[in-house]
């Protein structure tokens, strides 16, 4: 029997409309409730596959939809999701979504804080970042730390450079001066100094420097213009001690127990025509007579036409009746015995005695003695192509000219073209002879030249007998720049 309508509390037929079967109600309040649960409930998601590259580039293969819209062809007409942008990384197969639902149910995205908290990992925000380059870091530092010690460098070259050539003035501008004197209490052991007729204090504060007596060269004299001293000097021979002050030394200079009688001193690099006038004044006996008696060489077994490089540098005290020709035979004697002691053949002391006494012209300091030895070596040197047997020595050039004792170290042009026997400039080979007496240092320096290829050398300090040793021209060339610019820098300093 069919079922009333009116037997169905859930369906109210519309006003007018016939009444409904119990089951017709059924299915449409079932119809209605449905309807109503898909308004309220949050959409699936859909999951859309990826398209072929040939689907985007070929336009006309994506279906219509109604109204001329293109239909996704891949999931029933649902809108495709929203693609990425070209800094984001692509959706990882698997990979679980970054949104997550908030305490309200609603759908939120995942934080920096949330990584840090363990709410979610980097595979739901997307791929792990790859790890830093740490080489290319280090390689940039160790770029950079080159870079730096390259600019300290060069302004650490600069500075040395700056201080080493205008170190005097510097310490004078700023006040950091080197005291000229030696302190009170100093003094110790045993000095000579030789004080020559005529002598004013410019040359015997010199003296007082080379004998070790005072600290700087113009010690001496600058402390005789401070305190308005003029004192006369006896010529003659004096013992003092080393390590004065400039106070102390001028009182010793003038107390005549201090001079020494029948005495004389010759220093490391004279000549005959300084040494005679030096012996005169020591010994009492006119410088005539000396002349005179070293006039003949061979008297004294000397094979040469001059004693020059004969007469050894040393403090010599004589006999009060003591001859001119018995002090030159002690000075001959006491050049054999330096010659026999470096164990130089008698058939080549001439020889020697020359190389000898260019390097003690040359060099202040036994290890530059022994490198000058060996330019004027490598100079003779048949095979040399650089410099041809010249020898280019100064010294030489001076000494054959007449212009050594004129108290500078540079050549005129008159005697570096002059074509005397003693010019090396213009003669290849070894000068004539002998140039000045050498002492036991230099002797020793010709028979044993340091091992070394330098051609060239130069005196840049004459102060400080700093010299520079080269292999070519153009390096020494530089050298004699620098030279140069210290010599601007220092008018008064002999050059």
């Amino acid at each position: 029997m069919p079922e009333s309508p009116m037997d169905d509390p859930f369906v109210t037929p519309p006003e007018g409309a016939a009444p409904l079967s119990r089951r017709a109600a059924r299915e449409a309040a079932a119809r209605e409730a449905a309807a109503a649960n898909a308004s309220t409930a949050e959409p699936a998601a859909v999951p859309v596959p990826s398209r072929p590259a040939s689907a985007v580039a070929d336009s006309g293969s994506i279906p219509q939809a109604a109204g001329g819209q293109h239909a996704w062809p891949f999931a029933d007409g649902a809108a495709p999701a929203l693609p990425y942008g070209r800094t984001a990384p692509a959706p990882q197969a698997g990979a679980a979504t970054a949104a997550s639902s908030g305490p309200d149910g609603s759908a939120r995205t995942a934080t920096l804080e949330d990584l840090f908290t363990g709410e979610t990992s980097t595979e739901q925000v997307g791929a792990v970042p790859p790890p830093k380059d740490t080489r290319r870091r280090r390689r940039g530092r160790w770029i950079g730390l080159g870079i730096v010690l390259l600019v300290l460098g060069g302004i650490a070259a600069g500075v040395t450079y700056v201080w080493t050539t205008y170190e005097d003035q510097i310490r004078e501008v700023l006040g950091w001066e080197e005291p000229k004197d030696y302190e009170a209490g100093m003094a110790n052991g045993e000095a000579f100094v030789t004080i020559v007729s005529g002598d004013t204090g410019a040359p015997i504060s010199e003296s007082l420097y080379e004998a070790g007596v005072t600290k700087t060269p113009e010690a001496f004299y600058d402390y005789l213009i401070e305190e308005g001293e003029n004192p006369v000097f006896v010529p003659g021979v004096f013992k003092l001690q080393k390590q004065m002050t400039s106070a102390a030394a001028l009182e010793a200079l003038m107390d005549p127990a201090n001079k020494m009688e029948n005495t004389a001193q010759l220093r490391e690099g004279l000549t005959v025509e300084q040494s005679l006038p030096l012996l005169a004044e020591g010994t009492g006996i006119p410088v005539e007579d000396f002349q005179a008696a070293a006039a003949d060489p061979s008297a004294y077994g000397v094979e040469a036409d001059s004693l020059e490089g004969w007469l050894f540098p040393a403090t010599y005290t004589f006999d009060p009746d003591v001859t001119a020709e018995g002090v030159i035979q002690t000075l001959v004697d006491r050049t054999a015995q330096s010659l026999d002691a470096a164990e130089v053949p008698e058939d080549r002391r001439q020889e020697i005695l020359t190389i000898a006494s260019i390097i003690q012209r040359e060099a202040r300091y036994e290890a530059d003695m022994q490198k000058v030895s060996r330019v004027i070596q490598n100079r003779l040197d048949p095979g040399n192509q650089e410099t041809f047997g010249l020898l280019q020595m100064d010294s030489t050039a001076q000494y054959g000219y007449g212009e050594m004792h004129d108290g500078t170290a540079s050549s005129s042009q008159e005697a570096l073209e002059d074509e005397n026997p003693w010019n090396t400039y213009v003669n290849a080979g070894l000068p004539a002879g002998p140039i000045s007496n050498p002492g036991d240092v230099a002797i020793a320096a010709a028979m044993s030249p340091a091992e070394g290829p330098w051609l060239y050398f130069v005196t840049v300090d004459l102060n400080t007998g700093e010299t520079v040793f080269t292999t070519n021209l153009a390096d020494h060339n530089r050298a004699v720049a620098q030279w140069q610019e210290w010599c601007s820098a220092n008018p008064d300093a002999g050059c």
